[in-house]
């Protein structure tokens, strides 16, 4: 994996998904674009391809419920839109370090109580799919390998159990948190070098360009196929 910061990670992946989340609808040209980049993006970050996969087939599937009933064509760029803003962030989840999520955070040009809030809300969304990897092993100890057999030992009082889990754990991580000074409020500070300030403005003049040309496009053809005042007298 080339050596790259996690604030920076961070910030190229939300330019890529913000980039393409704002193309013009059929603009597929650009969008190809965009995948070819989300494509290099995974391959620097040498994600690995089978946790890739499995995450993006269960998302698409919901997805596709809630794009099909827009029409085969809109529905189809909407899906391959998504499929490449996934692919971006999966990318960037899947090669952290394990608790890492809130230095990562820290980078993002937001107001602080915010950023304060995001960063708690991914030190305890850490936590939280550490103990399902738990009770999955939990399950898989007892005999019930596979998926249908964790879906069938996932009943109601096992996710309760679950969120008391968590929630204990939680408990527990807040206390050593007061225990090492923590006041109400965390070190956000996490200033990008003067290189990596750089990339980001490259990044994000490309992504600007790539965006905001999908809607000239749209334009430009509008206003060839428009008939001229001359034709429409001639008609």
């Amino acid at each position: 994996m080339m050596q790259i910061s996690l604030p920076l990670r961070l910030q190229l992946s939300l330019i890529i998904v913000i980039g393409a989340a704002f193309l013009k609808y059929h603009t597929w040209s650009n969008l190809l674009v965009y995948g070819a980049i989300a494509l290099v993006w995974i391959y620097l970050l040498q994600v690995p391809l089978p946790k890739l996969g499995g995450l993006l087939g269960t998302e698409l599937i919901f997805l596709s419920l809630v794009a099909l009933p827009l029409g085969w064509e809109r529905a189809s760029f909407l899906l391959v839109r998504s499929l490449i803003c996934l692919i971006v962030m999966n990318g960037f989840l899947l090669t952290l370090p394990p608790h890492s999520l809130g230095i990562a955070l820290k980078s993002l040009p937001i107001p602080a109580p915010l950023k304060e809030n995001l960063i708690l809300a991914g030190q305890y969304l850490e936590i939280l799919l550490l103990e399902v990897t738990r009770m999955q092993r939990s399950a898989q100890l007892r005999g019930l390998n596979g998926t249908a057999g964790w879906l069938r030992y996932a009943s109601a009082a096992m996710i309760g159990s679950l969120y008391l889990r968590t929630l204990d754990r939680a408990e527990r991580v807040y206390g050593a948190m007061v225990a090492r000074g923590y006041n109400g409020q965390l070190p956000l500070d996490s200033p990008l070098k003067p290189k990596e300030r750089f990339i980001l403005l490259i990044a994000g003049v490309i992504a600007a360009c790539l965006t905001l040309s999908s809607y000239l496009t749209v334009i430009c053809c509008l206003l060839y196929t428009s008939p001229s005042p001359r034709d429409r007298q001639k008609s």
